[in-house]
């Protein structure tokens, strides 16, 4: 469904630009009240949250503000994961959920995505429905007058350190990069608590340094903190704590699909993978459905979107999604990605098994996969574009069934974004090759 501001995951874009100001933010907030109203929910609280971008309390001042101007009542949460806001909306039956955060984006950008009353992200639909009501914005004046606030950390943390048994990581030493983000403060507590002894980075934020050379995006910095601590395992966290990267103990990164791997054979040989299925996107490796199958499973895949990915595990009866990005949602947890809880639920694994993490990722053998992409000026139709559609049609006939191909745009960026699959790193490559060489033909490249 074509959106005009909405992406793959919320409003994004550079703070101070057409859709990423006060402003603006405060005609979102006004048509979200008025979306609510035309549901029969007006006046009902909207629970709103930000990560540590210097930007974000007047970002979501405005919001409330248009929000309270169409009735609804606005709760101001401060500093909180993303996480923690989808399930304090399932929790304390809020009529909406918003965050204020541009995830692992520079600290420059920022935007907002919005949760439905059962915490789940909005659909399409939804979104459509909400951007159709947004009027001109009228000249922000600044202020945005005084809204009730509410702190959901303790209940956040408290539900976090359950996953697992009190004192389990005792003996433990856990590295955790939180980004300089709103994770800061949760998950370093859930692994004290615990019993794990924390060694941090990323955990000064001062409004400026979100993402800026750690956190998911910047994996070598945790992976270097894995060794010198000799820590047991590793957990990069993004800004807003919806996602995160793995590293084992010798400080080698896992990608989702690892991860996705660990949890669900796991799961399978212990008969409680709900319906035994995973659900993954179309970015997943082949080798995640290989393993899966081999170990009694399967895995469903949809489009790219961790929002998509929760749609179709409520279709198919699944609890276990997620994304090789680092996406991954529990949906017996939270109804939306959570990274915390993931990196808790590989630690119960490691528990159980009595295996380290480099062990423990065996358990997914990649097939040749090769990714990249292309800044672009605009985003015209693949199947429009002549040089690019017959270097697709080629590269997957000389793959047959042994590979794939995945040309995209990115939900978030400027970005066309390219997958290839194959039986060897050198088919591989020169699929990849070809389709660059076709779409640099065909478009214009920044």
């Amino acid at each position: 469904m074509q959106r005009l501001f909405f992406g793959t995951d919320g409003i994004r874009g550079p703070y101070g630009g057409a859709s990423v100001n006060e402003a603006f933010f405060a005609a979102v907030g006004a048509a979200a009240g008025r979306w609510l109203l035309s549901r029969g929910v007006g006046q009902g609280r909207v629970l709103a949250g930000t990560d540590t971008r210097a930007s974000g309390p007047s970002l979501a001042r405005a919001l409330a503000a248009g929000l309270a101007g169409a009735q609804a009542r606005p709760v101001m949460l401060g500093v909180a994961p993303t996480p923690a806001v989808s399930r304090a909306v399932a929790q304390g039956g809020a009529a909406l959920g918003a965050v204020i955060t541009a995830s692992h984006n520079p600290a420059s950008d920022n935007g907002v995505k919005f949760f439905g009353p059962g915490g789940g992200k909005l659909t399409d639909a939804e979104e459509a429905q909400i951007e159709a009501l947004i009027e001109a914005p009228r000249a922000w004046a600044g202020g945005g007058g005084e809204f009730p606030s509410e702190s959901i950390a303790k209940a956040y943390v408290e539900a976090a350190t359950r996953v697992l048994p009190a004192g389990s990581l005792a003996g433990w030493s856990v590295a955790l990069d939180t980004a300089n983000g709103s994770t800061c403060g949760p998950s370093p507590a859930v692994f004290r608590a615990l019993g794990a002894q924390v060694s941090a980075i990323g955990d000064i934020p001062d409004g400026a340094n979100i993402n800026e050379g750690v956190g998911s995006e910047h994996p070598e910095a945790l992976a270097r903190l894995v060794l010198g601590a000799r820590a047991r395992f590793g957990v990069a966290h993004d800004g807003d704590g919806d996602r995160c990267v793995l590293c084992d103990e010798n400080g080698a990164t896992l990608d989702g699909d690892e991860v996705l791997a660990i949890l669900a054979t796991h799961a399978l040989g212990r008969g409680t993978l709900a319906s035994k299925t995973v659900v993954a996107t179309v970015q997943s490796n082949l080798g995640l459905d290989a393993a899966v199958e081999a170990a009694g499973g399967r895995v469903v895949r949809t489009q790219v979107g961790d929002k998509y990915v929760a749609e179709r595990m409520r279709e198919v009866g699944a609890a276990l999604g997620g994304e090789s990005s680092g996406h991954f949602i529990f949906l017996d947890s939270c109804p939306s990605g959570d990274g915390l809880v993931a990196a808790l639920r590989v630690a119960a694994v490691m528990l159980e098994s009595g295996r380290p993490l480099s062990e423990l990722r065996k358990a997914l053998r990649k097939f040749p996969q090769k990714a990249d992409s292309l800044v672009v000026r605009e985003k015209r139709p693949v199947g429009s574009l002549p040089a690019l559609s017959a270097a697709i049609r080629a590269v997957e006939h000389e793959l047959g069934s042994r590979g794939r191909v995945l040309v995209r745009y990115s939900g978030t960026e400027p970005k066309l974004r390219f997958l290839v699959e194959g039986p060897t790193d050198a088919a591989v490559g020169a699929g990849m090759d070809r389709l660059l060489a076709a779409a640099r033909a065909d478009l214009e490249i920044t």
